[in-house]
Order: structure tokens, then sequence, then C-alpha cells
């Protein structure tokens, strides 16, 4: 008879993991009663919306709570020989030897994780000089070599550069090799790819997977992104509130949630290819466009005697009346640029651009905002974070009613009292909300207060720029019904910015796609999205992960190419 297979190595056991944080009225509960386990060469994600004890029990895992925070339960970590070793009681000796043998971090923000002071090539041997690993060219030829491993090209030159010479996804590299510098058996991954464009977080998720499947090293992923999960993970633990809620293997999950918070959080995910169609638009009728640009071209002067940067480069589009056109593509593209010039925020270089049958002025010598003002109000703007663009002295009421005091000033108090009332209504939010300050209300909340504010002048014109990019899934959800619902009702029309295809879908009308301050196509989001012509779409859409795993599975298999490596930022 065939001997039984050995279970692999159980690597982390949590076992009714509790923790607070000292708060000026009293305990705050993040985590309750928590119990999850890892095994060697097993991918575990942890996923739920913000709020809801996922990084704070990644990080108790390697006892980086704050002094503040109270924790009970057991953290058992496997320390090889010396057999599993309990985190929460683990004296400071204890845990420096466990930190980056027998698990290692990979942290949200690679570019706060990094110090800036020192090389690349530095960092990566900190941890095998406090460890007394090698002598310093055994660690220098070890730093090289980790960088080869996670895929930066010319690791030799790239040890010696600064963070700040990297891209954003060679950064997310680097971290993760520190990580593997002293050959952690556990990686614990913070939401490793949520500030990264698809293309970009597809290489680190397949880099994940070469660790777990080359190197056997097993992964807690931490995220919010149930497309990363479908394409990553063995087994999913769903949590809420500090509590795990659920757990399944990532296929059964998937096919079948159990609890009715994993189904409401499965259902709000917006699913690429799956999107109901957008009803026609009618016919123009000879009606003028809101927006037309040719040629379109926006630069930055840079230093004495240098070029300046070409950021839009001779761009053509067109919005036409009640038309929401979807602008995507990765950081760097000039998506934002674009909506700030539409607005007068920005300044044109070259090309014609009108807006709202006005023509604004282009030329080397043009300043952003001369024609802003003079559009009484027919334009109106959705920030990418509505933290930072609201007066965080201002209640929201009084942020809303901003526009109305200076285009409407025959309105009196009554009367932008009872407008800011109708427009909080308009976008579901309690009557209440008007007296409140900013940090008061949630992400999803303060959205739709920059939803209201643009939409207080009735404008013709709505520009959203990324307008649900940090928002949870639910929540995300819950805005773009909102925003497609007014869309409809008030008939404006949108420049709809983003990096996320499946968003896009559920919104556009047109989508224009821009690489490199061009754009390399357009047209109606179902034939765009569904029948990509030019291979940069080709490669968007390839890269974007889907919340299903086996079609996530398929489409990874039918990638063409392997992905391009990530370049740098600077030489």
């Amino acid at each position: 008879m065939p001997e039984p297979e050995t279970p692999p190595t159980e690597l982390l056991r949590i076992e009714d993991l509790h923790v607070s944080f000292a708060t000026d009225s009293g305990p705050a509960l993040a985590v309750r009663g928590v119990d999850l386990s890892v095994a060697a060469g097993e991918a575990v994600a942890l996923v739920g919306e913000s709020g809801s004890g996922k990084t704070v029990t990644a990080r108790s895992v390697l006892g980086l709570l704050p002094e503040s925070a109270a924790a009970r339960g057991r953290v058992l970590l496997d320390h090889g020989d010396a057999g599993p070793v309990d985190v929460l009681t683990a004296d400071r000796r204890t845990l420096r030897a466990l930190r980056g043998t027998a698990a290692a971090m990979v942290f949200q923000e690679p570019a706060t994780a990094l110090n800036p002071v020192h090389p690349i090539g530095w960092q990566l041997t900190e941890g095998l000089r406090a460890h007394g690993r090698g002598t310093r060219a055994e660690r220098r030829a070890r730093a090289v070599e980790l960088l080869g491993q996670v895929g930066i090209p010319e690791p030799e030159r790239r040890a010696g550069h600064y963070p700040h010479q990297l891209s954003g996804g060679q950064q997310q590299r680097a971290v993760i090799a520190m990580a593997l510098a002293l050959g952690a058996r556990l990686l614990v991954a913070d939401e490793p790819t949520t500030a990264l464009d698809v293309t970009v977080q597809a290489e680190i998720l397949d880099l994940l997977r070469r660790c777990r499947d080359e190197l056997g090293t097993a992964l807690l992923l931490i995220t919010h992104n149930m497309g990363v999960v479908a394409d990553l993970a063995d087994r999913v633990a769903v949590m809420r509130e500090g509590r795990i809620v659920e757990q399944a293997p990532v296929r059964e999950l998937f096919a079948a949630p159990q609890h009715p918070y994993t189904v409401q959080l499965l259902s709000a995910v917006p699913d690429f290819g799956k999107a109901a169609p957008r009803p026609a638009r009618p016919a123009d009728g000879g009606v003028p466009p809101v927006v037309a640009a040719r040629g379109l071209t926006v630069e930055y002067q840079g230093r004495p005697g240098r070029r300046a940067f070409r950021a839009v480069d001779g761009v053509d589009l067109e919005i036409g009346a009640g038309e929401v056109l979807g602008l995507v593509g990765e950081s760097g593209s000039g998506k934002t640029i674009i909506g700030r010039a539409l607005a007068g925020l920005t300044a044109v270089s070259g090309g014609t651009l009108s807006v709202l049958g006005e023509t604004l002025r282009t030329g080397p010598r043009r300043r952003a905002g001369g024609t802003a003002a003079g559009r009484g109000g027919r334009l109106g703007y959705v920030f990418q974070d509505p933290a930072t663009s609201f007066n965080p002295h201002l209640t929201i009421g009084a942020c809303v009613a901003e526009p109305l005091r200076v285009h409407r000033p025959e309105l009196d108090g009554a009367a932008v009292a009872a407008r800011v009332r109708e427009l909080l209504e308009q976008v579901r939010l309690p009557a209440g909300t008007a007296e409140r300050h900013p940090h008061e209300l949630s992400g999803g909340q303060r959205q739709r207060a920059s939803l209201a504010r643009a939409l207080a002048l009735d404008p013709a014109l709505v520009i959203a720029d990324e307008p649900t990019s940090a928002l949870d899934v639910s929540v995300q959800a819950q805005v773009l019904e909102l925003f497609t619902r007014l869309q409809r009702e008030l008939g404006f029309a949108a420049l709809f910015v983003s990096h996320d295809l499946a968003v896009v879908e559920r919104v556009a009308d047109r989508v224009a796609v821009l690489h490199r301050g061009r754009v390399v196509e357009s047209g109606p989001t179902a034939r765009v999205l569904g029948d990509p012509q030019h291979p940069y779409t080709r490669r968007l859409i390839a890269s974007l992960p889907v919340p299903d795993p086996d079609r996530q599975a398929r489409r990874r298999a039918a990638r063409p190419l392997p992905l391009p490596r990530t370049g740098a930022t600077a030489p």
C-alpha cells in the first residue's frame, strides 16, 4: 500500500487572537477572536474592507503592533528546530531572530518601507548584517542575486540606486527581495499591489506565485481585491469587524459563498466582461460636442537648457452632450492632466481645445485658470481624494454650498441651504451630514459629498478623476450606481478617468486608451474592451485579474507574451 502523504508543515497558527487599542474613550477592539493557519507552500488570502482588522492581524504575526495595542491569544510561528514560538509572549531577542527567517513582511507602500537615504543594495544587506551572515563581499553578491531573482534588470547597477530612482513596480520588487534575503519561509504581504497599475500588478503577482511554487515560500496575502485573490490564493479567510466570518478553499468560496457578507462582497466586485450593456444614446441631432480637442499638447518646462517634458502629446478626443467618455491608462499616461486641462487647471501648450462652446487659448505663454471662472459653473469636478479636496475647517454643508456662493450670488442663505439639502438627498446622504466636518465622514460618504458639490450648479460637464480608486468594493459599487443614476437623470456629459477597466466598462459609453500621453485606441466601450486592436490595450486587458479562479487561470495561461519589465523613473 502506498504510504499516506505527510501533511505540509504548519508555519503559522493564530488562535483566538484579540487586539485592542487604547483610546481616550476606552479600548477600541480591532481583532476579535481570530483563528487562522498557513501551511508551507500555501497561499492564504485574508480579505475584507477597510477597518476589518486585516492589517492588524498581519502585523501581529511579526510582533509589529504599536505600544498602544494590547493583544491576547496565541500567534505561533514555526522556528525550525526550535519548534513553534508564540510571538505575543516572545522577548525582543527572540523576535529579532524570527523576523526575516521564520517570516518577513512585504508592506503596502514600498516608497515608505524603503529608506530614501540608502541605496537599494545596502538596504537588502541590512538583515544579513543584523544576523551576522557572510562577509561584506558575500552580502553584496547576495543583494545582486536577490535583485536578479525578483526580476529587476541590470541588478549589479540597480543595487547602487536609491529608491526614488526605481519605478513603483521595481520598488515593490526590491521590498520582496528584502523579505527573501534571509530565506523567510512565510511572506506576509500587506496589500502588495494596491498602489500599482494593472500591468505592474500582474508582474508582482507572477513574482509572488514564483516564490510559492519554486522556493516553497508560504504567503499570507492581505488584500481587498478579489481579482488578486482569485489569481493567487489557495484558501481564503473573509474578515468583517475584526472577526473571520468565513474560510474556504478559493474555488469553493467563489463558487458557493456561505456567509451573507461574503455574498455581498462578491456581488459588489466589478467583473470585467460581464457588465450590462449601456443603453444606446440618442443621436446628437447636430448638437455640438461639449468637449472637442485636436492635437492637444501639454508640456512642462525642465531646467534651463533641457527639453520640456511632454505629458500629453497630440491628443484628439470628443465628448458629446450627455455622453460618458472613459479615459483609461496607467499612472503617468496623462489621464489626470487631460482632465485638469479641460477644467482650465493646467495650461495647454498646443493644439485646439473647446470646452462647453468656449475655445481655450493655447501656447507656451498660456497660464492655467484663465477661462475656468468664465464658464459660470457649467463644469463640475470630482477629485480622486475627497479628503484633501475639502477644506477641513468647513462643514460639509459649507463645502457643498461654496460653488453656489461664488457663482450664484443672487441666492440668499435660505435658498442656498435648501439647495444643499436637495443635493445631499440626491447623493443619499442623511440630512445631518451638512453639519459634520469632512473627517467625520467615511471615505464613501466624502466621495458622495464631493459628487454633490460637483453637481451643485447643474453642470453640463463633470470631470471625475479616479472617483472610486480609494474606496472599498462595496462602497465603490454604491458610488458607481449613484454616479450612473444621476448621470442618466440629469443628463450631464462626463469624462471618467480611471485605471480600472472593469469600472469603466460599467459607466462609459465610449473609451479612449491613453499610453505615454497619446490616445492609442478609442471607440464604443463594447468594441474597445471586447475586441481591442492595439497591443497596449490587449496588454491592459490581459493583465486585469477577474474575480473567478478558473477564468483567471485561463486568462493567465492565454497571455501571449511575458509582460515587459517595469522601467525605472530615472537613469
